[in-house]
């Protein structure tokens, strides 16, 4: 992954965010403004919404900025 590289996670998923690949058309936070957020800092905030709901939102990204992992249980 480049070094420009935010992660967040909830537990169940990480998101990863690669900003410098970021297109930013905007339809991560017209899809789900509660999660994402870009007038908030983080502007990311999973604790607003599940991870399947989450999940479906991000394979919407089309520059593929945002991606995401399952979280291995340990």
């Amino acid at each position: 992954m480049p070094l420009n590289t935010h992660k967040y996670s909830n537990g169940e998923i990480t998101i990863i965010w690669q900003p410098n690949i970021c297109i930013h058309s905007g339809i991560c936070a017209k899809g789900l403004i509660e999660v994402f957020d870009p007038r908030r800092k983080p502007w990311i905030d999973m604790s607003l919404s599940d991870s399947e709901t989450i999940k479906a939102q991000i394979k919407k990204c089309p520059s593929g900025a945002l991606s995401y992992i399952e979280v291995e249980d340990k």
